[in-house]
């Protein structure tokens, strides 16, 4: 393998691009891209062909090239000082390796028609790592996909991307441009909403998620809008002991998908 020129300047339009991915949604947008980091992602990312180009560490590639010679063979990529590739990285302690991938594109039609669609909606949640975890448990709860609106974070933001541990690959998600009227056409496709709210009723006593169903999990603080909450065909609650109100949003989503999960295995 041939020796490659090693960047070391923050000035490089490269590093300046990746600084740019790293922040602006914007620019994630505009180039149809954004940036993975850690051994895990970029390996899963290089194995299902989205990867676009790989940027890793001085230290990391001199590793590698005495571990594996192959392993940077047939990639596009390029080395960084360990200095530079600090300043790059959004994690306080980096592996020394990041790429860019490639965005998905879902269909809200194909999992709107799913036969056994079992979707997550989310109204204006705010914390990535929320966001995150949501995503990677519905993954191993089985959902079918999540529908959110542009209130919600980016999915593309790093920390929610680092939180997905890899499931950000494969649960299928859409950004609706208009999030209410969304739900009033999951509705018409016969796909029952249950409304996670502190007015409902307890969610073991409401029947069957054996069906085509969504649940609806509002924002952390506020939890769902009085919008949202009317388009529910149902409103259910997670029972609480002691003085507990409510649980994290995530904590709360995870509970009524595994539920839903748990129905449809005896099935």
């Amino acid at each position: 393998m041939k020796p490659k020129n090693i960047i070391s300047s923050l000035s490089n339009p490269q590093v300046k691009n990746l600084t740019l991915l790293q922040k602006k949604p914007k620019a994630r947008d505009e180039q149809g891209i954004f940036v993975i980091e850690g051994i895990k992602m970029f390996e899963e990312a290089r194995d299902l062909g989205i990867l676009r180009k790989t940027y890793a560490s001085e230290s990391f590639y001199q590793e590698m090239l005495l571990e594996n010679p192959e392993y940077f063979e047939d990639l596009d990529y390029e080395i960084l000082t360990d200095s530079v590739f600090k300043e790059v990285s959004e994690t306080k302690t980096p592996q020394g390796i990041l790429g860019t991938v490639l965005k998905a594109d879902y269909s809200l039609e194909s999992m709107l028609k799913a036969p056994d669609a079992c979707l997550l909606l989310l109204e204006d949640i705010r914390d990535p790592g929320n966001l995150g975890t949501m995503i990677r448990t519905a993954e191993g709860a089985g959902v079918t996909g999540i529908i959110f609106g542009d209130s919600t974070v980016d999915i593309y933001n790093s920390k929610v991307i680092r939180a997905t541990m890899g499931s950000i690959y494969r649960v299928p998600f859409y950004q609706a441009q208009d999030f209410y009227e969304t739900l009033r056409r999951i509705k018409q496709e016969g796909i029952t909403m249950y409304a996670a709210h502190l007015l409902g009723i307890p969610y073991d006593t409401e029947g069957s998620f054996c069906g085509r169903c969504a649940f609806l999990i509002g924002n952390e603080a506020n939890g769902l809008s009085d919008q949202a909450t009317r388009e529910a065909d149902a409103l259910i609650k997670i029972p609480m002991a002691g003085k507990v109100e409510s649980l994290n949003a995530a904590v709360a989503a995870a509970i009524l998908m595994y539920e839903a999960a748990r129905q449809r295995r005896k099935i």
